[in-house]
């Protein structure tokens, strides 16, 4: 409601008819209304302290086109403003010291009160991480990803995590308040309790059980969704989110496009975009984005995770019955765990790695994407590093996050950097293979396997790991330096001039990092870290716009790494590529890739082996078999992610063909400026 709007006292007519219509005031001369106010629409309905009330002259529309008319009817109001055309029905207990926004519907609800002070869930430290405290997150409710991650895992610079926290602490005062807000058309149905929560625009609170000290936010674009016996209390629930089915949480915050339900139990956890959690139970947990858990019997405890997929029954335990819950894991960005598999803190799982069986040992596989760990029978972890390279699902998990990405409206506010291949995995894999070169060259061959950081590799795994990585590190490479060799061709002058102030925005870093889930220079980070310990960066808004400044500029720094990279890994710079050199290259990516690509169909193909038939024409004839798997499976040449591979590998003879063509009718150039 409009705060300048111009209220006017009832008139004694106005009291008679409402007292004739069940309603009772403390005091009449506290309660105002808007100009058109209309008493017929108010019955049965208790006032006290300052009431002002809109008016009532519209039906409210709910879900599904069924309308009813507004007013306030058997309620208790007390110290509320209420907006026009809003509804306010069956409130036993009290509404108290509220301001209700237009076309609110509000029903069966039986307290809804803001107490003093009240801060709505904003400022609640929340111990993620390390269960015994030490790593604590101050919420807010423009809480991103990356401040949450740098206030989590950077205690290592004091003066940096003084300055989050004071940005925060800052955030908190400014939304501290002795009243609370509902949103205009927000919809709150059957509610035990609502005590200390603010509610945003177009949100729907469905038979909630018990709601205390929160925010709700939404927006028309992106309406919030908390729903049957949800029970919740010191939390944050952020836009285009739903938390139902059950689901309780304590100290915990959900970020947007997130869906947490059928049950499921969190406390002193985060969680942030785009994020599912069913059935299973979180406790400390840190979920960067697109962090996934469906089973029941699935604990997360004291982990970071993000683009993370927990198989049924995943463990892990972080108390070693010494000093207490204190253990820490990180799985990196692309983990994932297989059902009823056990982790023992303190461990470290590289980028797009798989974890197989009870590991009851501590390992760091942390530089060793894309590996294969299994636990043996004596607990130990077993590794093929790069192993998951070209597998099917690594290729799908590239395509599948974009498109699942549930956020909606304007602000979004995790950076997010979706590529599989990026100088953050590329050069994990590099460091990779020189580690596994060196272990290959200084091991003895009649050792049977070596121990990387408490991860056993066979000795003769070391040759065919480094054969995964160079593939995926040739891979990369080519293809970024193809793309700019088909720019120059297309628009030489174009691209030389895009390409110049590029490399002038860029930020070189020979490492890279992922904070929660936007990749970066190191060197960026450190710039940042820095201008924030000094002040520059002083506010939540120019963490964003600095958070922000970085995404923008993620493909010229991509390739002032590329550049780097890939004279170290080729030994041609890649300056001014020779016309025979840009073939060679464009060669090359047709070789690798092509490769990449069969193998990937290779392993899709499995999907229809002999073994995966069975089962199949169950009761039926031995030639009911074929026929059952192809009706429900389909066959392999007409599958569509098979198909896309396929016309990958088209388009990529035919990329390679027009370079080749383009080169060779500019002969007379010497060299292509990247």
């Amino acid at each position: 409601m409009d705060d300048n709007r111009a209220f006017r006292v009832l008139s004694r007519r106005e009291i008679e008819l409402l007292r004739m219509q069940g309603c009772f005031a403390e005091d009449w001369g506290l309660i105002e209304v808007a100009d058109g106010f209309d008493p017929a629409c108010v019955r049965n309905s208790h006032f006290s302290g300052r009431v002002r009330l809109g008016r009532f002259s519209d039906n409210v529309r709910l879900p599904g086109g069924f309308e009813k008319p507004s007013g306030i009817y058997n309620a208790v109001l007390s110290n509320c403003t209420v907006g026009d055309n809003t509804r306010i029905s069956n409130v036993p207990d009290r509404i108290a010291n509220y301001d209700i926004a237009e076309r609110v519907c509000i029903e069966n609800v039986s307290t809804m009160q803001t107490n003093p002070g009240a801060t709505f869930g904003n400022g609640v430290e929340i111990s993620v991480l390390n269960e015994a405290g030490g790593r604590e997150i101050l919420l807010f409710d423009r809480l991103s990803a990356q401040f949450a991650y740098l206030m989590c895992l950077h205690r290592y610079r004091p003066k940096l995590i003084e300055q989050l926290r004071r940005i925060a602490r800052q955030y908190v005062e400014s939304v501290r308040s002795d009243r609370g807000q509902v949103g205009t058309g927000a919809r709150i149905c059957s509610a035990e309790e609502i005590i200390d929560v603010r509610i945003g625009p177009f949100a729907t609170v469905n038979h909630a059980s018990s709601l205390r000290n929160g925010t709700i936010l939404s927006s028309e674009e992106a309406p919030t969704m908390v729903g049957v016996k949800v029970i919740a209390e010191d939390f944050i629930v952020a836009e285009s989110s739903s938390v139902t089915g059950g689901a309780m949480l304590s100290k915990v915050f959900v970020g947007q496009g997130c869906q947490v339900g059928r049950q499921y139990s969190a406390e002193n956890s985060a969680f942030f975009a785009n994020c599912e959690a069913f059935h299973g139970e979180a406790c400390s947990v840190f979920a960067g984005p697109y962090t996934v858990t469906h089973h029941k019997s699935t604990l997360l405890i004291a982990g970071l995770f993000s683009f993370y997929n927990a198989g049924s029954g995943t463990n892990e335990s972080n108390h070693m019955y010494k000093l207490g819950p204190a253990h820490e894991g990180k799985l990196l960005r692309g983990t994932k765990t297989g059902s009823f598999s056990y982790l023992m803190w303190p461990c470290r799982v590289g980028p797009f790695s798989v974890v197989l069986g009870k590991h009851s040992t501590n390992f760091d596989t942390g530089d060793f994407p894309f590996s294969h760990l299994e636990a043996r029978s004596d607990g130990k972890c077993a590794m093929i590093p790069g192993f998951h390279l070209t597998t099917v699902g690594t290729v799908r998990d590239a395509a599948k996050w974009p498109k699942r990405d549930r956020r909606k409206g304007a602000a979004k506010r995790d950076a997010i950097s979706f590529d599989v291949f990026s100088p953050y995995t590329i050069g994990k894999m590099i460091k990779a293979a020189r580690r596994l070169k060196e272990l290959q060259d200084a091991t003895d061959r009649s050792v049977e396997e070596v121990s990387i950081e408490g991860g056993l590799v066979k000795r003769l795994l070391l040759r065919t790991s480094q054969k995964y990585y160079r593939t995926g590190i040739e891979m990369y490479l080519l293809e970024k330096v193809v793309q700019r060799i088909e720019a120059a061709l297309d628009d030489p002058k174009r691209n030389e001039k895009a390409g110049s102030a590029a490399l002038q925005d860029a930020v070189y870093s020979p490492d890279w990092v992922d904070i929660a889930g936007q990749l970066m220079p190191r060197q960026r980070l450190v710039d940042l870290e820095g201008a924030l310990e000094t002040g520059s960066v002083a506010t939540l808004d120019a963490f964003d716009a600095a958070i922000a400044n970085i995404l923008r500029h993620y493909g010229a720094d991509e390739w002032a790494w590329v550049r780097n990279a890939y004279e170290e890994v080729f030994g041609v710079p890649v300056g001014e590529l020779t016309a025979e050199k840009a073939c060679e290259a464009a060669r090359g990516l047709l070789r690798v890739k092509s490769k990449f690509l069969n193998l990937v169909t290779a392993d899709a193909q499995k999907e229809f082996s002999e073994s995966s038939r069975l089962g199949y024409g169950q009761d039926g004839e031995v030639d009911d078999v074929e026929r059952d798997f192809r009706q429900v499976r389909g066959l392999y040449e007409e599958n569509q992610f098979v198909l896309e591979m396929n016309r990958s590998i088209e388009q990529l003879h035919q990329r390679i063909e027009r370079i080749e063509q383009a080169i060779g009718r500019q002969q007379g150039t010497k060299s292509i400026c990247l």
